[in-house]
């Protein structure tokens, strides 16, 4: 008897991405007018059979898009096939319980199609916002990596870092669809970066 194998993956996915700017549609509707319009571009690159569809997250007055994972779900019940993922979540800022039951509802809502793309934010007015200091930019992403990493990874967590409370063999829910929810680290920038 042959074993049996997995067909094998196409060699790369085409994918587009956006920071839902709303400079361009200000005198045409405004923010819920550009919303209108963004998820109706990702209908369509769903309907064309693109591979991927990223929301990019700012805080900023000429973004819109503050919340990928809940554009992303607004996008998950219009669509079929295309993946969705953040591009980036600013995990640096961010709580890694919160991101991944908002990714893991995220892929139950689009089954099993979400993934986070998580960075340290190339844009840092998230930092001050959420009460976080600059100077612990490196050691706040690491931090929060891993411990996105290891929810990712098992149900119940017990786990300590100096930058957010300790969790002691609490359950982390829901869980995604998929058996493990896709990570992946985003870098841009420096080459620094990339190497990190």
């Amino acid at each position: 008897m042959e074993p049996q194998t997995s067909p094998a993956a196409p060699p790369f996915e085409i994918g587009v991405y956006s920071f839902v700017e709303q400079a361009a549609t200000t005198a045409s509707g405004g923010p819920a007018e550009r919303m209108r319009q963004l998820l109706e571009t990702i209908e369509l690159a769903d309907q064309v059979g693109l591979d991927v569809f990223g929301i990019g997250e700012h805080h900023r007055p000429d973004f819109i898009a503050s919340s990928p994972a809940t554009i992303l779900a607004a996008a998950a019940a219009r669509t079929q096939r295309i993946r969705l993922t953040s591009a980036v979540t600013v995990l640096s800022s961010d709580d890694p319980v919160r991101v991944f039951q908002e990714f893991a509802t995220l892929d139950l809502i689009s089954n099993g199609r979400a993934e986070v793309m998580a960075g340290r934010g190339s844009f840092i007015e998230s930092f001050p916002l959420f009460g976080y200091n600059l100077k612990d930019y490196d050691a706040l992403f690491s931090e929060k990596l891993d411990l996105l990493l290891k929810i990712r990874d098992a149900e119940r967590i017990t786990w300590a870092g100096q930058h957010r409370a300790p969790l002691h063999g609490q359950g982390i829910y829901p869980r995604p669809v998929q058996e493990q929810l896709p990570v992946w680290i985003a870098v841009g920038g420096t080459p620094e970066s990339v190497v990190r």
